[in-house]
């Protein structure tokens, strides 16, 4: 896609995007996040066929968090953000696991604080093995607006690279890096990752019902 028709298409997404915060956000500020989230993926993105469309996805999140941050928009769920160093393994895995079992009751994110360019074929693998399909997740880059949303932030091997602000619960959880390994050395980190999102649902929504 050439540069004319890259900035005609943010364009048209950007007014978009504007009417769905209109009353929250200015204009200006949706087009800004909205060139800014494209600027992080194509620094990553192996293709660009579809990344105006990843960039309003992107986008629509970074949005939608910062105004639940500054208390803009109301949500009555918790809201829980994993943070892996690619978000292209074990924190695309445990968000889709979290919100397949919280069935609406609890709000997921993930970022990378280094994203790679696409999410592991095996890892995708071993996830549509249960019935999750990961073909519309894509890595995105750890942003400040998403941390300052959730609740509670689980890194997955970040280290230092995710900011800390006070009132939120972090955990840490040490698992195995799903890269360079195939589908049956990374069963076993998944299942992992299973048992842990069960138990943090089972503390953030004791009520539930199974």
């Amino acid at each position: 896609m050439s540069l004319l028709s890259t900035d005609h298409h943010l364009a048209r997404t950007a007014e978009a995007l504007a009417g769905r915060f209109a009353g929250v956000f200015s204009p200006e500020t949706v087009a800004a996040c909205l060139v800014e989230s494209h600027e992080l993926l194509s620094a990553t993105a192996k293709l660009n066929t579809h990344l105006v469309v990843l960039a309003e996805r992107f986008a629509r999140e970074r949005l939608t968090a910062a105004a639940r941050a500054r208390g803009a928009l109301v949500s009555d769920v918790p809201e829980v953000l994993f943070v892996c160093v690619h978000n292209a393994g074990r924190s695309q895995m445990a968000a889709a696991l979290l919100d397949h079992h919280a069935q609406g009751a609890v709000h997921v994110r993930s970022a990378g604080s280094t994203p790679a360019d696409e999410i592991n074929p095996a890892v995708r693998e071993v996830m549509a093995e249960l019935g999750l399909d990961l073909a519309r997740e894509f890595p995105k880059p750890l942003t400040t607006d998403v941390v300052e949303a959730a609740d509670v932030v689980i890194t997955m091997g970040c280290g230092d690279a995710c900011p800390v602000f006070p009132g939120k619960r972090y955990l840490d959880w040490e698992l195995p890096d799903p890269a360079g390994k195939d589908v049956d050395d990374i069963r076993p980190i998944r299942d992992d990752i299973d048992r842990r999102v069960r138990e943090l649902l089972d503390e953030l929504v004791p009520a539930r019902t199974m």
